[in-house]
């Protein structure tokens, strides 16, 4: 379904359950990160009126999430500490396509935050599958199932403002840089992506 090219390498999710205080601060920020990114979005194209209206949906539900992840650090004696610099987004960005019309700056915009959702919901299933903690495994449950709605939301708007065949051809081109993107990253046990 999300249609990424290459999977996580199955040794982050083992570095991450022992790094899982590191792993849900990241986590936090990514939340906070994905909820302003909407925020942006709206903003910029507020004559888009189902971008805002489906937006704002997905501002109020990142927000939530991030309020949760906060929790899961209370409940286990840690706090939210520094932001990190994000190499996956950031690399991601550099892929975007300057100039074209309105429509084609938003649908760049509109496909890297859905493979940023892709991402994080195939992400969200490893430690749904494999964490220990049953309270997190079921946080990972929900949170998967969300950001699929996210990534969803994200192919729709951009198929719906611009030639849904164009959109795809885009996105197949995104999905190969991505892959690139993921076998260049080190793998941390203190970042999410």
């Amino acid at each position: 379904m999300l249609g990424l090219k290459l999977p996580t390498d199955p040794r982050w999710v083992n570095l991450a359950q022992k790094n899982i205080e590191e792993i849900l601060v990241d986590h936090a920020y990514c939340e906070q990160k994905a909820a302003s990114s909407c925020i942006s979005l709206i903003v910029q194209y507020p004559e888009y009126h189902k971008l805002v209206e489906v937006l704002t949906l997905v501002v109020a539900e990142e927000w939530e999430h991030f309020q949760s992840v906060l929790e899961h650090l209370r409940k286990r004696g840690h706090s939210l500490g520094r932001p990190r610099r994000d190499e996956y987004v950031v690399a991601l960005h550099k892929n975007i396509i300057k100039g074209g019309s309105e429509a084609q700056q938003l649908v760049e915009k509109l496909l890297v935050n859905a493979l940023i959702e892709a991402r994080s919901c195939e992400r969200f299933k490893l430690l749904w599958q494999q964490l220990e903690d049953p309270d997190l495994k079921d946080f990972y449950h929900e949170l998967m199932i969300s950001e699929a709605g996210h990534y969803n939301n994200f192919i729709k708007l951009a198929k719906q403002y611009y030639d849904p065949d164009k959109v795809q051809l885009r996105w197949e081109q995104l999905l190969e840089k991505e892959a690139e993107i993921i076998s260049s990253l080190e793998i941390r046990s203190d970042r999410m992506h």
